[in-house]
């Protein structure tokens, strides 16, 4: 079977090839999606995300390439199921490899800062700092070419900061729920028509996603603080309120979701305490 037969390849606009890693999990859903990016005709590429080791997805990014050359290589965040297979890819390919966290990023490389324009593969992708899910977490934008319709208003590549399907995971201590939101905000802001995430199928109607997440957000916190309002003092009594109906399996990456909520809340003085234990402040 074809990697295309298989669904591992495809073709998700005239710029961008879709490539899916072989490691599904309930926090990965699918598996990795790395993307080649390269405008029709040119002759190098840019890849996002090369995803986990291992030499069966790295050579599928190559076949995606179609032959062009490499020219730059990126994460969305250092995480080991988008990261962890960047180097070596980078090294083979002899592309720079650019991350926000200068310990991954090569020397040369170009450095992610929020605004900058990458041009390489004939496209330009603006670099957008979306900290939260992590706090090197970057979105890159490319821009769209015909303004009349939703590939117009662009493509929006987030890493995990939105996913295919379902919500992203904010864990504490490297998630910070305040500049999660405000990251979803500045997605908001960018206009982008499509969303292709890290992990899961492609996103249309963006503005109606990402303002679902921002509500499903808002509900968690209202959540949390009801529970600490009945008496819930730990991330763990919470959890066990409020995610009561949820898969066991998820209870562990829930509890540090709940510890960022908490430690927004703490921040804003709506709660008293520290992580560990903490009351309803009255405010």
């Amino acid at each position: 079977m074809s990697d295309r037969e298989s669904g591992r390849v495809e073709e998700w606009d005239e710029q961008v090839v879709r490539v899916l890693a072989p490691n599904p999990g309930p926090m990965t859903l699918d598996g990795t999606n790395t993307y080649v990016v390269a405008a029709p005709g040119a002759r190098t590429a840019v890849v996002i995300d090369p995803g986990p080791a291992g030499d069966e997805h790295a050579l599928r990014v190559m076949r995606a390439t179609r032959g062009r050359q490499v020219e730059l290589v990126l994460l969305t965040h250092g995480h080991w199921d988008h990261a962890e297979g960047a180097r070596a890819f980078a090294e083979t390919t002899g592309a720079p490899l650019a991350a926000a966290d200068p310990a991954l990023a090569t020397p040369g490389a170009p450095a992610l800062a929020d605004g900058t324009v990458l041009r390489a593969g004939g496209v330009e992708l603006t670099c957008v700092a979306t900290p939260g899910h992590t706090p090197d977490s970057r979105s890159f934008l490319l821009a769209g070419r015909d303004a009349r319709s939703s590939a117009g208003r662009g493509i929006l590549f987030p890493g995990d900061h939105v996913l295919g399907r379902g919500t992203t995971v904010v864990m504490w201590p490297e998630g910070d729920m305040g500049a999660y939101l405000a990251s979803l905000e500045r997605v908001l802001a960018t206009g982008a028509g499509r969303i292709f995430p890290g992990h899961g199928p492609l996103v249309t109607g963006t503005h109606a996603v990402v303002t679902g997440y921002l509500e499903h957000r808002r509900e968690r916190e209202r959540q949390v603080l009801d529970a600490v309002a009945a008496g819930d003092t730990t991330p763990a009594a919470v959890v066990a309120r409020v995610y009561a109906d949820v898969d066991p399996v998820l209870h562990r990456p829930a509890e540090l979701s709940v510890r960022a909520h908490v430690v927004k809340l703490l921040g804003e003085g709506r709660l008293a305490g520290n992580v560990e234990r903490f009351t309803w402040s009255g405010t």
